[in-house]
Parts: structure tokens; C-alpha cells; sequence
């Protein structure tokens, strides 16, 4: 039942009437009769018999089409034993809202209809209007359980091959990229983290890895971050001859047609689904590969309960599939890196000397040679290294890219007299200017504080504490008059940009293409990325650049990346090499070290201190968990942390939701959030 409640996550037994016996199938909506009120439900199974004597009537099938799938059902289940949630949340993630009138353009007879159901001997039968437990812990994709399936070494048994050999176009910079396309094709199941090449246009060799999988007689499933990166991969597989029909799944186009291309994937009308975060769930028939790029983006985690990771959900349907799967990324994160280190996965990535000859020319701004010629260069924000290479590059009519992790225009402001943080009077929250005339306002709360007045001294001049992308635009503009100067962030993000001459001020993640290349690329303020007190600080800022670097042209054809960063630091090394890799294996070693996920599996247990006592005194934890914290949480709650080895994985995720069910068995008030290896957790 559509009940979020952790004491309720089982399945229940009801009777169906002979009114609906021919609309009441395995995976439809229901409505059914629970504590005198009338609520959802998903059919799950039919059955003759029920262990339970006194049984209620169905009350209503919703719509006689079946749109929860047994697999998807499994991995339902699957998801929410692992991030210790309930299954009615994670198939409100799974399936997306009902939409009457896509629906009935759709035509409702399901190719892949289970067969009718058994009645019993009185004519009625019985429907489970849930999902029994599943053994998750043995079937998840948990690479310390899991044997390796690399393309030279496949691993699981797949039907008999049916397509043709398909071309590995570009794969073949890599030296495993042939033998992986051929496992696809001929309907095996390799896993592999792919670390892309400087320039590499990811969207066409994921569209050749689908070519091939619909080649070998089956389906695929590709997840990205965000719409624009959608946008380039539907190009890719629209302009590939053979890749097969593919419909895309995202709630930006719409109700109406997201949920027109699920009914689409549901029935095997489209053997390839591409999407967003929810397309992770979507039903594909005959699924042979999932595969999800840049899987260190934020926005591949769920905000909603239980906060499944697109990664993590991949590699477990891979897994109870026997699908194959590919994490690929310019960058590597530490999770792609335990994949390769167990063996669940071989890592394709490219020669050093292709990687040399297809790499921009990197230099940092704070190693000793450039201090020595330009001794600002370590307190500047556009040393002389970066002002130069800028200049030059727009001389030879060339596009500039500068990435300023902070958008707006001045997001932080201080006293100009005394340097003291200008605050907001009533919340205490950072004041910011929207432009130079503007006034400056809260960034918390948005009260304008327009007769500010420094606290510490008086003074009522301010001056900038943090420059956003808006600030440097103008800046730049006024640096070199003339050129076109485009910004790309929150308000509007470009998708591509002419090659010509011009200056493209951008925020991370919102960096466009331009024709050819740019002829340099400037990543500033790289002390905003470095300095945050996160533990993937810097992971992302590694991950950030990279992106940002790989749209530049090769250093032979003129291509330059300056980073504004001491060349010493570990991130900034692995950008100047180009080695995601080296980078992903030495933060690994580190979290081992110091037991933080992924080498651990960790929980976050938020709410009230009397909430979140309450929950781990009832919660039988395994004898080697390590309870950490209290630490401070937004709005006046606490966070504890438990840590356990990867092994106790499941054993944590089982004992968090038995003491969360007790908890509202016994109508508990205050909510507590239980959250397994948050991207976040200080």
C-alpha cells in the first residue's frame, strides 16, 4: 500500500471481486479499504490461497494497465532493503503519476501481460497489495561480494548473440573500449568505469555502447545529471543509424509526456530509455546494459526518502539482472574506484601518450616558477599566467572559457574599513549585492539592508568578500573591449557557443560547447571549491575542472588551461596529468584509513536528540557499529552517525528500519531521517 510508514512495509492480502478479475493484473494501481479509509496500492501478485482466514474486498482498479513491472518490483524492493526505506517510497520514485489522458493514447493492451491468474475454488482470488522482503544484502551490486564481469571476461551467461559486429568508432583510443563493445554485441555482461579522454565526445561513445547492446537483441538504460546533458545524448543516438528506437524520460518535458514514454518503455515498444535521476527505475524489456556518466554530480542523488544514488541503483539492477554496466566520467570517484580495486569492474581508459597528444596544455598560477615571475600570482584572482593566455587566445579568434564556481554578482560582501563579513541584522545571514547600484540584501532571509552599518566599526562602505560569475563578466568586459562576452549559470545556460572570438563566463556545471574548442580555459577562485568542509571537497573540485578542461582543443591545436591553484595540491596534480584515476585511488586509500565511506558504509541518523535517541535505542545494531556524534543539524537538530564494515551493510539497513517501524507502531511524533552513505555528512 501507498503507506509511508515503516511499520506498514509488508504485503498485504486482499480479494478480488469477480467484477474486477480482468482488470486486476500483476503490476496495476489499486484502491483498497485500510483502517476505514480508502487508499493506493500496487497488485503485485495472484495467488488461490492466503494464509490469513478473514480477508477484505479490492475496492477499485485505478487502470487496468500494468505499469509496475516484476523487475522493477524486485528492485523496488531491493532499494528500499538497502537504504533501510519502505517500498511505497521508493515506487512512488519508480513509477512516475498517473496521466489519464497520455494514457488513453497509449494503447492498453501490454505486450508483455503476465498470464491470467488462477481462480480459486469459490471464484475469487487472492492479490498482494505489496512486495515481500527480498534478500537484498545477497543480490545488490556490493562489490566486495560480487565477481568481476570485464570485457574481456564477461562473466555471466547471456542468450546467444544476434546482431551484427558493430564499429567501436572511438572506443578504440582505449585499449579494453573494442573488447567492451564486442561483449555488448554479442549479449554479454561486462562492467566497466570509463575515464574519458580530454575533448572526448562521451554522449557518441555511449550512443556506440547502446548500438551495440540492441545489436546483441537487447535493451538499454542511460542515466545522466541533467537536461542538457540529455540533450547531447538524444542527438547522439538519434544520428546513429542502428541504435534503435529510444524514448527519453524526464519530468522537464512534462506529465504528460514523461509518462507517455513510460507507458512507451513499459509495453517493449522501445527497446533504449535515456533520462534523468527517475529513469533510473525505468522499465526496459530484455535490459542488457545500464549505464549512468559522471556519476560524482549531486544531482544524481534523490532528495526523497529513502535518497536511493543513481550509481548505486544501476549497479544493483545490473547485478540482479545480470545486465552489463558502465560508470564513465572525465573524472572518478571513489565509489567507480572501489569497483575497480574489488575486481566487480575493469577500468577502460586510454594510453598515456593518447592521453598526452589529446590533453590541453595545464598550468597552475601558485607552483614556485610563476611565483617567480609573478609574485601576485598568489594573492591575485587573474594572474598575469591567466590574463595572458585569455589574451592571447582571443588574438588567434579563439573562444575563453572562465568557470567562477559562485554565480550572481557579488554573493558576499564585507566592511570595506574593517573587513569584518557584512551580516544581515535580523538573521545574521550573508549580505550580497545584485549589481554595482544595487542594494544589498540577505541571501537567507532577503531583506534588503539598505542603511547598513558595519557592526565592529561603523563603516558603511562595502566591498567585495566573494566575486560571482555576473562581477567577472563585467570585468572581463571591460579588460577586452570589444570581444563578445556570453554568461551561462542559474538565470540561462548555453548549450553551445561559435568558435570565433568571445569570452563565456560560466558556473560549474553549466559550461557550453563551442565549435572546435576553446582556445583557453580559466577556472578561478579555486579556493571556494578546495576549502569546503565536506569530505568529497576535493573530489568535486577534481571533478569540476576536469569538465571544464576537456572543452578545450588539444595543446597542438593551440588549447591552454590555467588553473588559479598551487600546483602542489593533490587535485590540482591529478588536472595537470590528466589522472582521474591516480587521484580516485589515493582518496580511497585515505577514507580506508580513516573509515569513511566508501571503505565503510555509513548512516545518518537527523532529528530532535530525543527522536534520534530513541530511534538508536530500539534499533539492534551489529555488535562491531560504531555510533558517532552528536553533531549539529539545520533548524536546532542533531545528526548521529553509525558505522559499520561493508560486510554489515545489510544488517545496519535491517535494524535502522525495524527501530524506525517500532517508532510508528507507536505513533511517535517527532520525525527522524535516516539516510545510508549521504553524499553530505558534516
Amino acid at each position: 500500500m501507498d503507506v509511508p510508514l515503516p511499520h506498514l512495509d509488508r504485503p498485504f492480502d486482499y480479494l478480488v471481486p469477480e467484477a474486477l478479475d480482468a482488470d486486476a493484473r500483476p503490476g496495476v494501481r489499486v484502491k483498497v479499504r485500510f483502517a476505514g479509509q480508502l487508499v493506493d496500492g500496487w497488485l503485485l501478485e495472484r495467488v488461490a490461497e492466503s494464509a490469513h482466514p478473514k480477508l477484505a474486498y479490492l475496492e477499485k482498479v485505478v487502470s487496468p494497465v500494468p505499469v509496475l513491472s516484476p523487475e522493477v518490483a524486485r528492485l523496488a524492493r531491493a532499494v528500499a532493503d538497502r537504504y533501510a526505506g519502505s517500498l511505497a517510497d521508493v515506487l512512488r520514485l519508480a513509477v512516475p503519476p498517473r496521466h489519464a489522458r497520455a494514457e488513453k493514447a497509449v494503447t492498453a493492451a501490454d505486450a508483455s501481460a503476465d498470464p491470467d491468474p488462477a481462480p480459486d475454488a469459490a471464484g475469487e482470488t487472492r492479490v498482494d497489495a505489496g512486495v515481500a522482503p527480498s534478500a537484498a544484502a545477497d543480490t545488490s551490486a556490493d562489490p566486495d561480494r560480487a565477481p568481476a564481469a570485464t570485457p574481456a571476461d564477461p562473466g555471466s551467461a547471456r542468450p546467444e548473440p544476434v546482431g551484427a559486429p558493430v564499429d567501436p568508432r572511438g572506443w578504440r583510443d582505449y585499449p579494453a573500449g573494442p573488447a567492451l563493445i564486442r561483449a555488448l554485441a554479442d549479449g554479454r555482461a561486462p562492467r566497466a568505469v570509463w575515464s574519458a579522454l580530454p575533448g572526448e565526445d562521451w554522449a557518441e561513445r555511449y550512443a556506440d555502447a547502446v548500438a551495440a547492446t540492441v545489436a546483441g537483441g537487447r535493451g538499454a538504460l542511460v542515466v545522466v545529471a541533467d537536461a542538457r546533458d540529455l540533450d547531447r545524448l538524444d542527438a547522439a543516438l538519434t544520428a546513429l543509424p542502428g541504435a534503435g528506437r529510444h524514448v527519453r524520460l524526464t519530468a522537464a518535458d512534462g506529465p504528460a509526456a514523461r509518462y507517455r514514454a513510460f507507458l512507451t518503455a513499459r509495453r517493449g515498444e522501445a527497446r533504449v530509455v535515456i533520462g534523468t535521476r527517475a529513469a533510473m527505475f525505468a522499465p526496459v524489456e530484455r535490459l542488457g546494459l545500464v549505464a549512468v556518466w559522471d556519476d560524482g554530480d549531486d544531482l544524481h542523488a534523490e532528495p526523497r526518502a529513502p535518497y536511493p544514488h543513481t550509481r548505486e541503483v544501476l549497479l544493483t539492477r545490473a547485478q540482479l539482472t545480470g545486465a552489463a554496466a558502465l560508470v564513465g566520467g572525465y573524472a572518478r570517484t571513489a565509489e567507480a574506484q572501489l569497483l575497480v580495486e574489488t575486481g566487480w569492474a575493469r577500468e577502460v581508459v586510454a594510453d598515456r601518450a593518447i592521453v598526452r597528444a589529446r590533453m590541453p596544455a595545464m598550468a597552475p598560477t601558485g607552483d614556485d616558477p610563476q611565483l617567480a615571475r609573478d609574485p601576485g600570482a598568489a594573492s591575485a584572482r587573474l594572474p598575469s599566467l591567466a590574463w595572458t593566455t585569455a589574451r592571447d587566445a582571443l588574438r588567434a579568434d579563439l573562444p575563453v572559457l572562465v568557470q567562477v564556481p559562485r554565480r550572481g554578482y557579488l554573493p558576499s560582501v564585507a566592511c570595506a574599513d574593517c573587513r569584518a563579513p557584512a551580516r544581515c541584522p535580523h538573521c545574521a545571514g550573508p549580505l550580497s549585492l545584485p549589481s554595482a547600484q544595487g542594494t544589498p540584501a540577505c541571501r537567507w532571509c532577503g531583506r534588503v539592508a539598505a542603511a547598513y552599518a558595519c557592526p565592529e566599526c561603523g563603516g558603511r562602505r562595502l566591498r567585495a568578500s566573494v566575486t560571482g560569475a555576473r562581477r567577472t563578466a563585467e570585468e572581463l568586459g571591460r579588460a577586452f573591449p570589444g570581444v563578445p562576452v556570453r554568461t551561462s549559470g542559474r538565470e540561462e545556460v548555453l548549450a553551445a557557443v561559435p568558435g570565433g572570438a568571445g569570452l563565456v563566463i560560466a558556473t560549474p556545471g553549466a559550461e557550453p560547447v563551442a565549435e572546435g574548442g576553446f582556445g583557453a580555459v580559466l577556472l578561478l577562485d579555486s579556493w571556494a571549491l578546495l576549502t569546503r568542509a565536506d569530505l568529497r571537497a576535493g573530489e568535486e573540485a577534481l571533478r569540476r575542472w576536469m569538465a571544464a578542461a576537456a572543452l578545450a582543443r588539444p595543446g597542438a591545436a593551440g588549447g591552454r588551461v590555467v588553473v588559479v591553484a598551487d600546483g602542489a595540491l593533490a587535485p590540482v596534480q591529478a588536472l595537470l596529468r590528466w589522472d582521474a584515476a591516480w587521484f580516485a585511488e589515493r582518496e580511497l586509500a585515505e577514507r580506508r584509513e580513516l573509515g569513511f565511506p566508501p571503505a565503510v558504509r555509513m548512516a545518518s541518523v537527523t532529528g530532535v536528540a530525543e527522536a534520534v535517541a530513541d530511534l538508536l535505542a530500539g534499533a539492534r545494531l551489529p555488535d562491531d557499529a560504531e555510533v558517532l556524534g552528536p553533531v549539529p543539524a539545520e533548524e536546532g537538530r542533531e545528526r548521529m552517525l553509525v558505522r559499520v564494515p561493508r560486510a554489515r551493510a545489510a544488517a545496519l539497513a535491517d535494524a535502522l528500519h525495524a527501530a524506525a517501524g517500532q517508532r510508528s507502531a507507536r505513533k511517535a511524533v517527532d520525525p527522524v531521517r535516516l539516510q545510508v552513505d549521504p553524499l553530505s555528512l558534516f
